[in-house]
C-alpha cells in the first residue's frame, strides 16, 4: 500500500488481493450488464487451455506494438522505463499489465477493471511486486490529478457508459507531457451496424448460457465459411458503406453483415470468446476516424501516433500542459 500513498483521492479497501475503488453513487443498467458480461467472459476463458490463452496473449502483445507505434518490444520497454506510474485502464485478465510490469520493473503498474477478472489477474500474477490490481470504474478512477506517467486504455473505452467522459477522466489523471494510448471500435457497413445495434439491445434479456451458445454458433459459421476458401469480386455499394474489391466470402459477410469470427491460429475457445465479446456487452460504441480524433482534439491532446484499420482506430496522444 505504501507505493499507492498519495495516488488516490480516498482510502482503498483491500480484499482477495485486489484494491477496491469507492463505489459510485449511481450505476447504469447498461454498464452493470456490460460488467457482468465481461465477468462471465473472462471467468470462462480463464479456465480454457493455458496454451491457447498464451497464443492470444502473444498475439495481443504483438498487435499492441502496431496499434500504438512501438517498433519492438524493446522499444516499448525503453519507453516504460522512463515512467514511474503506469495504468492499464480496463485490464481484463491482466496480461498486458503483467507485460508492462515485467518490461519495466522500476515502474508501479496499476491494472483497473470493473469486472471480476481482476480477482483472476491478482491471483495469477501475485508474485509480481510492482503490479497492483484494482476493481472499479475507469470512468471514475479516484486517482489524483496529474499523477500517472502513461495510461493505456486498449480495447476498452467504448464499453464504458460514456466514452467521451471516460476519455476526459483518463486525461485528467495524466501528468503533463505524458501519453494516453487508446483504442476504439470502427464503424462498419450499414447492415452490420444495424444488426449489431439491434442485437446488442436484445442481448440484455438473453442469459449468459444462451449468449455463449450463440457465440459458439457464430464461431461455427465463421469456421465453415473460411473453409470454403472462396473469394468474390464485390461491387462498391456506397449507400450501405460496403467497399468493393476482391475479398474472401467469410470476410465479406463478417465486415458487412454479421460478426462470425474464426481464427484457426488463435483457436476455438478464443474465437468463441471474441464473438461473445462483441454481442454480449450492452455498451460498445463505434466511431468514425473523425469522431475518434475529435475526442483527442477536444481534450487538447497532441497526436503522437495514429493507426486505423477495418476493425478499429487507435492512437497515442500527449497531454502537453497542466489543466
Amino acid at each position: 500500500m505504501l507505493r499507492l500513498t498519495g495516488l488516490f483521492e480516498r482510502p482503498l479497501r483491500l480484499s482477495e488481493g485486489v484494491y477496491h475503488l469507492p463505489e459510485r453513487d449511481a450505476e447504469y443498467e447498461n454498464q452493470l450488464q456490460t460488467n457482468e458480461a465481461f465477468s462471465n467472459k473472462w471467468g470462462a476463458y480463464s479456465e480454457e487451455d493455458v496454451s491457447e490463452q498464451e497464443r492470444l496473449f502473444e498475439f495481443q502483445r504483438r498487435w499492441y506494438l502496431k496499434l500504438y507505434g512501438f517498433e519492438s518490444e524493446s522499444a516499448l520497454a525503453d519507453y516504460l522505463k522512463r515512467k514511474s506510474v503506469v495504468l492499464d485502464a480496463g485490464c481484463g485478465l491482466g496480461y498486458k499489465a503483467k507485460w508492462f510490469a515485467d518490461l519495466s520493473p522500476s515502474s508501479l503498474v496499476l491494472g483497473i477493471d470493473y469486472s471480476d477478472s481482476v480477482y483472476v489477474a491478482a491471483e495469477r500474477y501475485k508474485s509480481t511486486n510492482n503490479l497492483v490490481f484494482l476493481k472499479g470504474d475507469i470512468a471514475d478512477t479516484q486517482i489524483a490529478n496529474n499523477a500517472v506517467d502513461y495510461v493505456s486504455c486498449d480495447q476498452v473505452i467504448m464499453h464504458t457508459e460514456n466514452p467521451e467522459q471516460t476519455f476526459r477522466e483518463l486525461v485528467r489523471i495524466l501528468k503533463p507531457n505524458s501519453d494516453l494510448s487508446v483504442y476504439v471500435y470502427a464503424k462498419k457497413a450499414l447492415p452490420r451496424e444495424l444488426l449489431d445495434e439491434h442485437f446488442r439491445t436484445k442481448s440484455k434479456s438473453i442469459s449468459h448460457e444462451e449468449m455463449m451458445e450463440f457465440s459458439k454458433q457464430l464461431t461455427e459459421l465463421g469456421k465453415k465459411l473460411s473453409s470454403l476458401k472462396v473469394s468474390i469480386e464485390a461491387p462498391d455499394i456506397p449507400l450501405l458503406g460496403i467497399k468493393g474489391g476482391k475479398i474472401d466470402i467469410q470476410r465479406f459477410i463478417y465486415w458487412n453483415f454479421i460478426k462470425c469470427f474464426w481464427n484457426e491460429e488463435l483457436g476455438h475457445a478464443t474465437s468463441i470468446a471474441t464473438n461473445y465479446d462483441w454481442y454480449s456487452p450492452s455498451n460498445a460504441k463505434r466511431y468514425s476516424e473523425e469522431e475518434f480524433i475529435a475526442m483527442a482534439v477536444s481534450s487538447n491532446l497532441k497526436e503522437i501516433y495514429f493507426h486505423t484499420e477495418e476493425a478499429c482506430h487507435s492512437g497515442r496522444f500527449r497531454k502537453e500542459c497542466a489543466e
